[in-house]
């Protein structure tokens, strides 16, 4: 399966939505792969970015957001129990916010790539 199958199993109005998302992610991660991965759409980098799927009522963006008060407190209102964000189908898609939580993700990504490698130097 890819995401292109991945996207196509859902309802013509979802797919549209879905679409959206992940025009999102790749236009703010440009160099990262996209695959499918725990039978969801997602994104590796160094390491893995986020994650997207579709449900009933809403679509899922995992992994929860960590790192950036602002960020936090902006997608406070999308976070389920376990911190991971759901967008409803029936309220505006938030794709600016989106792009910064991938924007956000590939900073932290690059950042334990950078630590990775100099404590091998060590």
């Amino acid at each position: 399966m890819n995401v292109d199958s991945y996207i196509a199993a859902f309802p013509k109005d979802q797919q549209a939505l879905l679409r959206k998302v992940r025009r999102a992610i790749r236009a703010a991660a440009p160099a990262a792969t996209e695959l499918i991965s725990y039978r969801m759409p997602a994104y590796r980098q160094n390491g893995m970015l986020v994650y997207f799927a579709g449900f009933t009522k809403h679509i899922g963006l995992y992994p929860p957001v960590r790192g950036n008060a602002a960020l936090e407190k902006a997608v406070a209102k999308y976070a389920g129990p376990k911190g991971n964000l759901g967008f409803p189908y029936d309220a505006p898609l938030p794709l600016g916010l989106i792009t910064r939580i991938v924007r956000h993700k590939v900073k932290q990504d690059l950042a334990r790539a950078v630590s990775k490698k100099n404590k091998r130097r060590r």
